[in-house]
C-alpha cells in the first residue's frame, strides 16, 4: 500500500514533459499511426480481402476489410503504448538519465513511474484515435458505437504501458527487449483474433488466445465499431482494468528497485 500512496498528482509534470518532448518531434509521432493502418488496410483488407471477399462472424457475415478494420485499432494502441514504455522509458532511464535529474526536484519515484505509465496510456489513446479516424473514413466503424472506443484505447493503453514498463525493468540491456516483442507482442498480434476470427482454431489454443490482453481489447473495438455492443463487454473491460491495475503495481515496485538500490 505504502508504493500506491506514494502516487500523486505530481505524476503529470512527468508526462507533460514527454508531452513537450513529443511535441517537438511531431512529424514522427504523427506519421506512423495514420500510415501504418492504411498500409494494413490496403495490404490485407484490399489485397487479402480480394480472394477473402466475406467472412462469418458471430452469425453474420462482413467483407473481410470491414472484420479487419477494428482490429488495427487494437493492435495499435498495443504497439504505440508498449513500445513508449518499454524503449521510451529504457533510454530515458538508461541513456537519457532522465530519471537520476527528475529525482533532483520534489517528486518521488513513484510519481515518475506513475507517468510514465500515464504518457504509454496517452500514445496508446492517440494511436487508436487516429486509426479510428482512418477507418471512419473508409466507412469501417458505426456510430455512435464506436466512440466506445476511445475510452477503451486508454484502458487497454494504460495496461500495455504497463507491460513495456515492466519488460524495461526486467531487462539489463536494450537487446533483451527483444524477447518480450517476439515472445509477447508477436503472439498477441497474430493470435488475438485481429485478421481472422477464433472460432476455427482448436480449442486449446482458443483457450489460450482468451487469456491474451490484445483479444478483449479486440473484441471491445469490434463490437463498437460493428455496432453490436452486448453486456458481455462489461467482462472485457474488467480484464482489461484489472490486469492494468496488477501490472501496473508490479511494474512500478521492479522498477523502483532496480532504480533505487
Amino acid at each position: 500500500m505504502t508504493l500506491l500512496s506514494n502516487i500523486s498528482w505530481r505524476l503529470v509534470p512527468v508526462w507533460r514533459r514527454n508531452l513537450d518532448v513529443s511535441l517537438v518531434t511531431w512529424k514522427t509521432n504523427v506519421l506512423p499511426p495514420l500510415l501504418e493502418p492504411l498500409l494494413y488496410i490496403f495490404a490485407f483488407g484490399f489485397g487479402l480481402g480480394a480472394y477473402v471477399e466475406r467472412i462469418s462472424f458471430e452469425g453474420r457475415t462482413y467483407e473481410y476489410v470491414a472484420f479487419m478494420a477494428p482490429g488495427m485499432v487494437a493492435v495499435g494502441v498495443m504497439f504505440h503504448a508498449t513500445f513508449e514504455s518499454m524503449y521510451g522509458t529504457f533510454v530515458r532511464m538508461r541513456y537519457q538519465k532522465t530519471f537520476e535529474a527528475i529525482l533532483h526536484t520534489p517528486l518521488l519515484m513513484e510519481d515518475i513511474l506513475a507517468g510514465e505509465i500515464l504518457w504509454g496510456a496517452t500514445k496508446g489513446l492517440f494511436a487508436g484515435a487516429i486509426i479510428l479516424a482512418v477507418i471512419t473514413a473508409f466507412g469501417l466503424a458505426a456510430y455512435p458505437s464506436s466512440l466506445l472506443i476511445l475510452p477503451a484505447s486508454f484502458l487497454a493503453g494504460v495496461m500495455f504501458s504497463a507491460f513495456g514498463l515492466l519488460f524495461a525493468a526486467v531487462s539489463p540491456y536494450i537487446d533483451n527487449l527483444n524477447l518480450p516483442t517476439f515472445l509477447f507482442i508477436t503472439p498477441m498480434f497474430l493470435f488475438s483474433g485481429t485478421f481472422f476470427p477464433l472460432d476455427g482454431m482448436p480449442a486449446w489454443l482458443r483457450a489460450v488466445a482468451a487469456c491474451l490482453p490484445l483479444t478483449h481489447l479486440v473484441t471491445v473495438t469490434r463490437a463498437a465499431a460493428f455496432g453490436r455492443l452486448a453486456p458481455g463487454l462489461v467482462a472485457d473491460f474488467c480484464y482489461i482494468a484489472a490486469v492494468g491495475a496488477l501490472v501496473s503495481y508490479q511494474a512500478i515496485k521492479l522498477m523502483k528497485g532496480r532504480l533505487i538500490k
